[in-house]
């Protein structure tokens, strides 16, 4: 008696999908009915080996959950580790925005064609070199150390394109900054010193009756430096018992090196000096 053969009434439908391909006795099919009858050699293949061992390559994977490969975990909008460190080798292109909470580390060369920043301060760096550091008038920017400009800067508007040291500033130029050293040695060339000295003298002192028209001073008036005004009687203030000498109604006659002679017009003042006055002046007197 041989075996009833057992054949199904509805058939078995094996359709391959993307990725698989299906054979029977070496004829490829994607969708083929089983109801059998006879034996055949069936045969379901995918593209690569998927053993434990294997190099698996996906062309694409989409997870609804957390994708953990090795200590590395992927998941939808981020990248990270168990080990706080995530290391890459080669490229990375960003083609939208790139965001950080934490800090970022580059051991290596940052090229962009522009890197903007903002929140906590504001620059601006341009592929061709230029820089914009803040982005209001109260902004402030320290630096500690020393700044090497080449070139030019602008202070509210004014071009600057150079520290001078020329203590003769020949150049009168309009874009360069005096060092102090310039500033005193150029000043030092005008006598600067000398006529503050001069413009800064005044000194009291008192003469004593040579007549009733005369007092002589034990002093001498001081000598003006170059470009200065020469020292006139306009330059002294004289004082008979502590009423003012009309101006118009003295001189002043450098007698010797330590005698000057007061010369009163008595007849414009209306009075003389008498043996009791007491005479003084006030102004550039010599020490």
């Amino acid at each position: 008696m041989s075996v009833p053969k057992f054949i199904l009434k509805n058939p078995i439908t094996i359709e391959t999908p993307t990725g698989v391909t299906g054979s029977i006795d070496s004829n490829v099919f994607e969708s083929q009915d089983f109801f059998l009858k006879n034996s055949r050699n069936v045969v379901l293949r995918i593209g690569q080996a998927v053993a434990t061992s294997s190099n698996v390559q996906f062309s694409n994977v989409t997870s609804s959950n957390v994708v953990k490969i090795g200590n590395l975990f992927l998941g939808d909008g981020f990248i990270s580790s168990s080990t706080s460190l995530v290391s890459h080798t080669g490229s990375i292109v960003v083609t939208n925005q790139l965001t950080g909470s934490g800090n970022m580390t580059l051991n290596g060369t940052l090229n962009a064609t522009k890197i903007e920043a903002s929140v906590s301060e504001s620059f601006t760096l341009f592929e061709s070199g230029s820089s914009i550091f803040g982005d209001t008038a109260d902004d402030k920017h320290m630096l500690t150390g020393s700044v090497d400009i080449t070139g030019s800067f602008k202070l509210n508007g004014y071009q600057v394109d150079e520290i001078s040291n020329d203590t003769s500033l020949a150049g009168s130029s309009t874009t360069s900054l005096p060092t102090e050293n310039a500033s005193k040695g150029y000043l030092t060339t005008l006598d600067v010193p000398n006529k503050l000295a001069y413009l800064r003298k005044s000194f009291t002192h008192t003469g004593s009756i040579s007549n009733t028209a005369t007092a002589s001073f034990n002093a001498i008036t001081a000598s003006a430096p170059s470009g200065v005004t020469s020292t006139s009687e306009e330059d002294f203030m004289f004082f008979v018992n502590g009423m003012l000498i009309e101006g118009d109604a003295l001189t002043l006659q450098q007698k010797t090196s330590t005698n000057l002679e007061l010369r009163l017009n008595i007849s414009g003042l209306g009075y003389s000096l008498e043996s009791g006055d007491e005479v003084v002046g006030f102004g550039k007197f010599n020490s």
